[in-house]
């Protein structure tokens, strides 16, 4: 599983393009962020088709980046979070982002985008 990372100018309409690239070809979000940073968005999500992302991203110009990413299952409760990243960090594992993809009353479903897949696999044996 990828992620695709991109920066635009933080404009409504950059915004536009991209999202309408995406739409385009029939591309949806599992998850993802945008954040401002000032003068660009950031920009991180997992789609719902990583090929059809690619074409549509290429197609319209933008550039962007792809990251491996792990999906992980939590249970839903406290602390959860601090043992899944304890452990990541133990095992020399940095992070890049954690995507929640999905949430119920006793699960909480992530990805996670390591710095290391290997490593990061792992450490959450």
């Amino acid at each position: 599983m990828k992620d695709i990372t991109l920066q635009i100018t933080a404009s409504n309409s950059e915004l536009t393009r991209v999202a309408s690239a995406l739409a385009r070809d029939r591309v949806t979000l599992r998850a993802g962020v945008i954040v401002n940073t000032g003068r660009h968005f950031v920009t991180r999500f997992i789609p719902s088709d990583l090929d059809a992302a690619r074409d549509a991203l290429e197609s319209a110009g933008i550039r962007f980046g792809e990251g491996d990413i792990v999906p992980v299952r939590l249970e839903a409760r406290p602390g959860e979070l601090v043992q899944l990243i304890s452990r990541l960090s133990t095992g020399g594992v940095g992070l890049r982002a954690i995507y929640v993809t999905s949430m119920s009353e006793h699960h909480l479903e992530i990805a996670v985008a390591p710095t290391n897949v290997a490593r990061a696999i792992l450490a959450l044996r």
